[in-house]
């Protein structure tokens, strides 16, 4: 195996390793939540559906493409490159507007009572399935071209000069300006979840720094109890969001980056290895958010630590009912 390849295998093994189980944990944690309340909180339910869709970039590209490096199984026939390519770029899309949603709707909640702003959280929380519609159907007609235009490698008979390789498929555009265009479409999807999701963020820094202050403030003036219960909760829930979004912005700036290089060099279906960066700067995203979630939350961690009491139970009451 050529080494090249065998380091390709690898990290997308990585990603493999720890995007799945990552994000297999968060949406077990949510499930139990659910399950046990009969409902999910806005913010939940968004982390929900965004763990889901990680986990469909992480499964559906990476670990196909980790066994394909290896050849363990092979799916990249021309029906698969449409499927994995159509199912990797919808799910990667969701995941960045999912991520934008969440942060908005943290954004929102901070809001002042009585703001017009707290009637849009109404109105979002009223009406999330109704969101999650459109941004399913937004970014699922965005990517038709992916079922159109790829191929698989080994079907060079329709390889043309506009192909962007992505080792075992090419997407082989018909020209150089539907190649422009398509590519153009995609980072001005990608670009204005980012810039505004960057806005509440910093939205929500400003909001943290000051009610750092005014908890000083407190303090220093001889207040007590400043700064626990709901407002701590706040807190976390508010930096773990803006952790999200720095990740978001630091790894998907790469991938774009990569991207627009991708558009404007010439005879870029030579090397796969471009394409290979933005596939694991992506995906990268998907397969770390759950950590941070897992960390940060901490319905996550409570559910997670039921979980791991609740089997030394039920193995002590067993071994007692055999005595």
């Amino acid at each position: 195996m050529p080494s090249q390849v065998f380091v390709r295998g690898m990290l997308y093994l990585s990603l493999t390793v720890v995007g799945v189980p990552g994000n297999t944990v968060v949406i077990v944690a949510f499930l139990l939540l659910l399950y046990q309340e009969n409902r999910l909180l806005t913010a939940d339910a968004i982390i929900l559906h965004l763990a889901c869709v990680n986990l469909l970039v992480v499964g559906v590209r990476c670990l196909l493409e980790m066994l394909a490096s290896f050849h363990l199984a092979d799916v990249f026939g021309d029906t698969g490159c449409k499927a994995v390519i159509f199912v990797y770029r919808t799910s990667r899309a969701l995941s960045i507007w999912l991520t934008f949603l969440l942060s908005a709707y943290q954004c929102l909640s901070i809001a002042p009572p009585g703001s017009r702003w707290v009637s849009v959280r109404s109105f979002v929380s009223n009406y999330l399935s109704f969101v999650f519609l459109i941004l399913w159907t937004l970014n699922t007609c965005m990517t038709t071209a992916a079922i159109l235009f790829s191929f698989s490698s080994k079907n060079e008979s329709v390889l043309a000069n506009d192909a962007i390789n992505v080792e075992f498929c090419h997407v082989n555009f018909p020209s150089k300006l539907s190649k422009q265009a398509n590519g153009a479409a995609q980072v001005g999807r990608d670009v204005v979840p980012m810039a505004l999701m960057t806005l509440a963020s910093l939205i929500i820094l400003v909001f943290l720094y000051k009610h750092s202050q005014q908890v000083k403030g407190l303090r220093s003036s001889g207040g007590c109890g400043a700064g626990g219960g709901s407002g701590g909760a706040e807190q976390r829930a508010t930096k773990a969001v803006v952790t999200l979004v720095t990740l978001y912005v630091v790894l998907y700036g790469v991938d774009n980056g990569l991207w627009v290089y991708t558009l404007t060099v010439r005879k870029s279906m030579s090397s796969s290895l471009i394409s290979d960066l933005r596939i694991f700067f992506s995906s990268l995203y998907a397969a770390l958010s759950p950590l941070v979630i897992i960390v940060s939350n901490r319905k996550v961690n409570s559910r997670l630590r039921c979980l791991t009491q609740e089997n030394p139970v039920v193995e002590k009451a067993t071994s007692l009912s055999t005595m």
